[in-house]
């Protein structure tokens, strides 16, 4: 069993508000949404750009980027296993709902640890010399057919990736202005959501009014 825990169970019990994510875990997934978005980026604009220098600033910015979110990602799992304060889910949310959101979760942190991992192996194979932060990385011989498999590896990675991602924000968004409950509050304490006040006996609504 891990050392994190969910506040009480696995969900939470009628009518009571949960507790937001630790302050540190927090901190992790905003971080993390940053660096993924600006990998994002630089990626994006290096295939629109046509100038050397400019590409090769990118480049260097992207690899820098990628080992900086396969640090941040180990050190995140760290923390959750260990000392990470963790929400149940909703009383409401099916069971079924609970394990995509799990498998989506376990998605995110697999494909954070391969894409840079793939994306380093490839550029050492490739046979030339490069930068990582101000690291200069000698060229090394070059193994064309393996450093084929691993961009194109790399490669699909992005695209499952960008899904993964658009999927959790647009769930969250979905959690927040639809169904109006805390799922993102949990994860943005700063951001709050107007619900109804309601009283329960019995597993019974008697009482219902807005605040």
């Amino acid at each position: 069993m891990s050392a994190a825990k969910s506040a009480n169970a696995d969900t939470m019990p009628i009518g009571m508000r949960r507790p937001p994510f630790d302050a540190v875990t927090i901190g992790f997934h905003w971080a993390t949404v940053l660096i993924v978005l600006a990998m994002f980026a630089t990626a994006w604009l290096h295939s629109l750009s046509h100038d050397d220098a400019v590409k090769a600033i990118l480049l260097q910015t992207h690899r820098s980027l990628g080992v900086t979110i396969w640090v941040a990602t180990a050190l995140r799992l760290a923390w959750r296993l260990t000392n990470a304060k963790l929400p149940p889910f909703p009383h409401n949310m099916p069971k079924v709902q609970q394990r995509l959101a799990k498998a989506s979760e376990y998605g995110l942190y697999a494909l954070l640890l391969v894409q840079p991992a793939t994306g380093l192996a490839a550029t050492l194979l490739r046979g030339r010399q490069f930068t990582i932060f101000l690291w200069q990385i000698p060229q090394l011989m070059p193994e064309k057919a393996l450093w084929f498999t691993l961009l194109w590896a790399h490669q699909l990675g992005a695209w499952a990736l960008g899904a993964l991602v658009i999927g959790h924000a647009g769930a969250a968004l979905f959690h927040h202005f639809v169904l109006r409950d805390d799922v993102l509050q949990c994860m943005a304490p700063v951001m709050t959501t107007e619900r109804p006040n309601q009283e329960y006996l019995s597993g019974r609504i008697i009482r219902s009014q807005h605040s």
